[in-house]
C-alpha cells in the first residue's frame, strides 16, 4: 500500500478508471459480436439499423483514448464493408 497521501489518490483514481474502461470495453465488446452476429445471419437491414450505435460507442471509445482513432476507423469500415457484401 501507497504510505504518500498523493499516491493513495493516484491508486483511488486509477482503480475508479480501471472499472469505467473495463465497463465501456464489454459494452464495445458486446455490441461488435451483436452485429458480428447479424452479418453473418445475412440481416443487413437490422445490421444497418445498428451501425449508428457502433459508430457512436466506437467514436466514443477514441474520444476517451480507449481505442485509436486508427483502429476505430478500420473497424468501422471493415463492419460497413461486411454488411454491404450481404446483398
Amino acid at each position: 500500500m501507497p504510505n504518500i497521501d498523493s499516491a493513495r489518490k493516484a491508486l483511488r483514481q486509477s482503480k475508479v478508471r480501471r472499472t469505467r474502461n473495463i465497463k465501456r470495453k464489454n459494452a464495445l465488446k458486446v455490441i461488435l459480436k451483436k452485429v458480428n452476429l447479424l452479418i453473418s445471419e445475412k440481416k443487413s437491414e437490422k445490421a444497418k439499423a445498428l451501425m449508428p450505435e457502433i459508430q457512436k460507442t466506437l467514436d466514443k471509445s477514441a474520444k476517451v483514448h480507449l481505442l485509436k482513432k486508427n483502429k476505430v476507423s478500420r473497424t468501422k469500415s471493415r463492419i460497413e464493408k461486411a454488411i454491404s457484401r450481404i446483398k
